[in-house]
C-alpha cells in the first residue's frame, strides 16, 4: 500500500500502464497536479523501483518515464481499483 499511497500515484501508474510517457504528457493528463507534486511522486516511484527515468541529452532536455516489471505488476491492482470505482461511485 505504501507504493500506491497518495492522491496522484494511481493516476500516474494508470497513465504509464499504456506505455512510456514524457513529463509534459503526464502533467497534461493529470489536470490539477502541480509540477512539484508530479516530480515528487515520480521520484518516489523511481526510488521504489516502480519506474525508470531516462534523460536524453538534448536541448531542451527530454525525460521519459517507463514502468519496470515491478510497476507493470501493479496493473492488476490499478485496474481492480478502477473497476471498483466505476461500480460504487
Amino acid at each position: 500500500m505504501a507504493v500506491i499511497e497518495g492522491k496522484w500515484t494511481t493516476l500516474i501508474l494508470r497513465d504509464l500502464l499504456s506505455g512510456t510517457r514524457r513529463f509534459g504528457e503526464l502533467r497534461s493528463s493529470l489536470s490539477g497536479i502541480s509540477p512539484k507534486t508530479l516530480t515528487d511522486r515520480l521520484r518516489d516511484l523511481e526510488a521504489q523501483g516502480v519506474l525508470t527515468r531516462q534523460v536524453f541529452p538534448e536541448i531542451p532536455p527530454r525525460v521519459e518515464y517507463t514502468l519496470t516489471d515491478k510497476g507493470r505488476a501493479l496493473g492488476s491492482v490499478v485496474r481492480a481499483l478502477a473497476e471498483w470505482g466505476a461500480k460504487w461511485t
